[in-house]
């Protein structure tokens, strides 16, 4: 989970050089679980802002191909 948090946040931060919008996230409140798919499959991540707003963002992500470790 920490994984794909911290390659969610570097495609965030590549979105801002870019000139797109970015996240204002202070403390993150859950991420969906990847299911073990080898397919592109979107996933959740809710958020709490620096001013106390919740906030839930979707995203692609590539399945768990390698299915259960």
């Amino acid at each position: 989970m920490k994984t794909l948090l911290s390659l969610f946040l570097a495609l965030v931060a590549t979105g801002a050089l870019a000139g797109e919008p970015t996240l204002d996230v202070a403390k993150v409140v859950s991420i969906s679980d990847i299911p073990n798919v080898c397919d592109v499959v979107p996933a959740t991540m809710v958020y709490i802002d620096h001013q106390g707003q919740t906030h839930s963002v979707t995203y692609m992500v590539m399945g768990d191909c390698g299915g259960p470790a």
